[in-house]
Formats: structure tokens, sequence, C-alpha cells
């Protein structure tokens, strides 16, 4: 089991595939996600990578945050989420995650906070028919009916769907399809629609229904940092110094 991802819904558009089939997709933007911290059984009880999305302003952030995130040595994030992953798959802190991290193709699982619909009756909360156009019925044509018993039990039993607020709940789609990703711009393209509002949070990972697919990188795609690429680099020219200084010799 490895992590997933932390995006933000964009909006939605259209894909058109090679034989000229358009795919609805839903836009995730997957804004310089990184480790912020690693729970390990030893210390916590159990293993997990807490990811962090989007650089925010460091004055903007409560002094143990700042601690928090300079620990790890990574700009503050304005998202912080969870992700329980096998003992093989931890990662360091500070590693950069790709949108490669999910191949073309593959299904996974997507959660976020569905749109608020303020207080509902039940018709339109929980698909009820109603009452009788007609028949005596005069004015209560969309009330739910009874909702208890007899005098026994002489209560309304919990969880009963009845009228009240619907929506701004935590709501996973699952076996959605991946139809691309583009790394340069921090892209996610997923097919169909997500939970959320447009610049909702939404957590991206694979699916529990479905196996993984073959070539899947584990136990992560990331994104090699410029202090990663820097040795190479001087390596290199370290190299060339040296190759340099030998031919004068030789001349």
């Amino acid at each position: 089991m490895r992590t997933g991802l932390i995006g933000q819904k964009v909006g939605m558009t259209r894909v058109f595939r090679a034989d000229g089939q358009h795919v609805p997709v839903t836009v995730v933007k997957v804004d310089d996600c990184q480790v912020v911290a690693v729970r390990t059984t030893e210390r916590d009880g159990y293993n997990a990578v807490q990811l962090g999305v989007s650089n925010r302003t460091p004055k903007n952030v409560t002094k143990p945050m700042r601690g928090h995130f300079a620990k790890a040595k990574v700009e503050p994030k304005r998202k912080l989420a969870e992700f329980r992953v096998a003992e093989d798959a931890l990662l360091e802190a500070g590693a950069r995650l790709s949108p490669k991290h999910f191949l073309d193709g593959q299904k996974v699982d997507v959660s976020g906070i569905s749109i608020g619909k303020g207080f509902q009756g039940g018709m339109r909360r929980w698909n009820f028919a109603g009452l009788e156009a007609t028949h005596g019925v005069s004015i209560s044509h969309r009330s739910h009916g009874s909702t208890g018993q007899c005098q026994d039990p002489g209560k309304v039993f919990k969880g009963k769907k009845m009228a009240g607020h619907m929506g701004a709940t935590r709501v996973t789609v699952q076996n959605l399809e991946i139809v691309g990703a583009d790394e340069e711009k921090g892209y996610l393209l997923v097919k169909g629609a997500v939970p959320g509002a447009k610049s909702g949070w939404v957590l991206i990972r694979d699916a529990a229904k479905r196996a993984a697919p073959e070539g899947v990188p584990y136990p992560a795609a990331l994104i090699e940092t410029a202090a990663e690429e820097a040795p190479v680099e001087n390596e290199a020219v370290e190299a060339a110094a040296d190759d340099a200084a030998t031919e004068e010799k030789k001349d």
C-alpha cells in the first residue's frame, strides 16, 4: 500500500481520444506536493506519510506549524493530509511527488468535501416520493410522513432519514479512471466528476477494490530537486576541470 496525492479541483473539461471520442474529465492541480512528516510503527504505532501541498506565506502560519515545517526543511503548506502506507513504502521528509504517481488508465478513489446544500427536505435529501397529490392531501405533498412507531418504543431512532442539513460532508467516489497527467504544469486528469466545489481539496489514492496496474511507481513517483541534481553537475564540472589540467600538463 503506497501513498496518494493531495490535489486542488480546478474544474471540468473534455479530452478527445485518437478515435475522436471525447471524455469528460476533472482537472486536479497537484501543486508542489511534498512529504512533511513520516509516521513509523516504532515511534507512532503506525506507518504513514504526511503530505503537504501548495506553498503558503510564512508570516500567515502559526509559530508551532512553522517549526513543524522547518523540521522537515520544507516551505509552509496550505493543506496537510496523512496517508497510511506499508513499511516499505515510507518516504523521506522533503521528497516531492509527481502527478505521474498514477498511470494512465489506472483506477483511483477520490475523496473530498461535497458542496453544501443547506437545510433540505426529505424529497431532495433522500429522494423520498412525497405524499399523494390528491386523495385528501392538501398541504403536506412534500412532507416525509411518519417518523416513529407506536407507544413502544415511543421514540425516533437515531439515523432516521429526515429533513436536515445536506452536503458539506466527506464523500469518496471509487474506481475513477486516470486519463492523463502533466508533470510540467502539475495537472492530473480524472475521468468524470469528483466531489467538492472548484478550488476544493481532494485526496487521490489507489483504488481499494481494483488491483494496481503493472509498472506503477513504488513506493512513489518522485521529482528530483535541484539540490539532488547539483552534486552531479559539480562532479561533471570537476571532471572537466581535471581533464583540462591534464591536457595543459601534457602541452
